[in-house]
């Protein structure tokens, strides 16, 4: 397992963002040399967790339990298949493009140690949104992303350090329990039933999953 490429996005201005300045950070590139890693602070002051890379719109993104996102070049590979194009390491708007690792299969609390310094741990699934679509300009993306649920894995800090593409990933905590990255995105999204389970995490889940999970067992009843 390793780290295919480190990539950073700059604020740009687009027609499809509904951020006040009409900019977005969405479209990263794979950078080289050494990228420092740090935890950015709480969410809607923090923004993304690695030096030099933008995040315009810190209601939804960044923070420390945003700190960075993951997408294994395997499952944008299956894109490239399923939409004829090819896709680059990035376009997604992940900060880590990995190979050899099951980033959506990944289990919430699973810690990935990346380069000799570095420890992340997975906190939740990406939820799609228009800038999304509107980046990738595909017709009725986020209904298709939804529905592969395959949405790669926002991870927090543990240990900052520095990472570059080339780097090993090593696998070196696994919590007990069932709720993996995809199993937590589709409780969220098209199968609420399941949120009562993905509390089984709530240790290291993201605590806005968290919090809408013991809404709906406050509701419902687990």
């Amino acid at each position: 397992m390793k780290l295919l490429s480190v990539n950073l996005g700059r604020p740009e201005a687009v027609p499809y963002t509904d951020h006040v300045d009409g900019v977005t950070g969405i479209d990263k590139r794979p950078v080289e040399g050494p990228v420092r890693v740090t935890a950015p602070g709480p969410k809607g002051v923090g923004g993304s967790g690695l030096a030099g890379d933008a995040v315009c719109e810190k209601k939804h993104h960044g923070g420390d339990d945003q700190a960075v996102y993951a997408v294994a070049r395997e499952d944008l590979d299956a894109w490239e298949r399923e939409l004829g194009r090819p896709l680059r390491n990035g376009v997604f708007g992940e900060n880590l493009t990995t190979s050899g690792l099951d980033v959506s299969g990944a289990l919430i609390g699973e810690r990935w140690r990346v380069g000799p310094d570095l420890l992340l741990e997975v906190t939740s699934g990406r939820i799609p949104c228009q800038t999304f679509q509107g980046h990738l300009g595909e017709r009725q993306w986020v209904r298709r992303f939804t529905a592969q649920a395959a949405p790669g894995a926002y991870l927090r800090v543990i240990e900052p350090g520095e990472i570059r593409a080339g780097d090993a990933i090593e696998i070196v905590r696994r919590p007990d329990h069932e709720v993996t990255v995809a199993f937590q995105f589709r409780a969220v999204t098209t199968e609420r039933t399941l949120l009562p389970r993905i509390l089984a995490a709530a240790e290291w889940l993201h605590p806005e999953a968290v919090e809408t999970a013991r809404k709906y067992v406050a509701k419902y009843g687990s």
